[in-house]
């Protein structure tokens, strides 16, 4: 018996076996592709980004086309409606479709503030307790509730295509949650970049992390 090669996304598949940066993997199905936005001058501040609606700078915006070396040819495109999301997925030459699920965590009054001036007191109480509100936004599991929601409802059309999901650091994060059937505070125990690539596998059986925060050369 003969098999072919296909390559696609990044990943050659070859009688059954995904090859992903050069790990193989038994895989018939789509795949969920999670990428982080590039970066903005919230982020090269060190404050803290939620609601707050900065463009991509100049390093944000090749971080963004870099992404396209690992991902050349998608079949669908999801997108949180903040700009410097939008302006990260054009790369990909798609119109996304917009989901307000899948924007960043919302920090309320802590929102565009450095994040060393945030007090102790707050990270510790965010760390060990994911249903604390910072005043004016809302809790980890408040935001692990939609981005979970999110997850469940591009399932299926993942089972057969290969979507990807322009969002930010802490969805992202929560969307590895998902797929690993753990609780969304991993995410306090997980660190992603700008521009990155997280992939999951969509099997029969169901999702599965394969690859976690790749970073493209640039």
């Amino acid at each position: 018996m003969s098999c072919g090669v296909a390559v696609s996304c990044g990943v050659a598949v070859s009688c059954g076996v995904a090859v992903w940066f050069g790990v193989a993997v038994w895989f018939t199905g789509g795949v969920l592709y999670l990428v982080r936005h590039g970066r903005t001058a919230a982020n090269a501040g060190g404050r803290l980004q939620g609601r707050i609606d900065l463009p991509i700078d100049e390093v944000g915006r090749a971080q963004a086309a870099a992404v396209t070396s690992v991902l050349a040819k998608v079949d669908r495109v999801v997108c949180s409606p903040s700009l410097r999301a939008r302006q990260t997925a054009e790369v990909f030459g798609i119109e996304p479709e917009l989901d307000e699920r899948w924007l960043e965590m919302d920090y309320g009054d802590f929102d565009g503030v450095p994040m060393a001036d945030i007090p102790r007191e707050m990270w510790a109480q965010w760390i060990t307790d994911p249903t604390v509100r910072p005043p004016g936004g809302e809790s980890l599991q408040e935001m692990g509730d939609r981005v979970f929601a999110a997850c469940d409802d591009l399932l299926e059309a993942a089972r057969t295509s290969d979507i990807v999901v322009v969002s930010h650091a802490t969805p992202i994060k929560a969307a590895m949650a998902w797929a690993l059937g753990v609780d969304v505070t991993i995410t306090w125990r997980s660190q992603i970049d700008q521009a990155s690539v997280t992939k999951i596998l969509i099997r029969d059986r169901g999702p599965a992390l394969h690859a976690f925060n790749i970073v493209p050369t640039r």
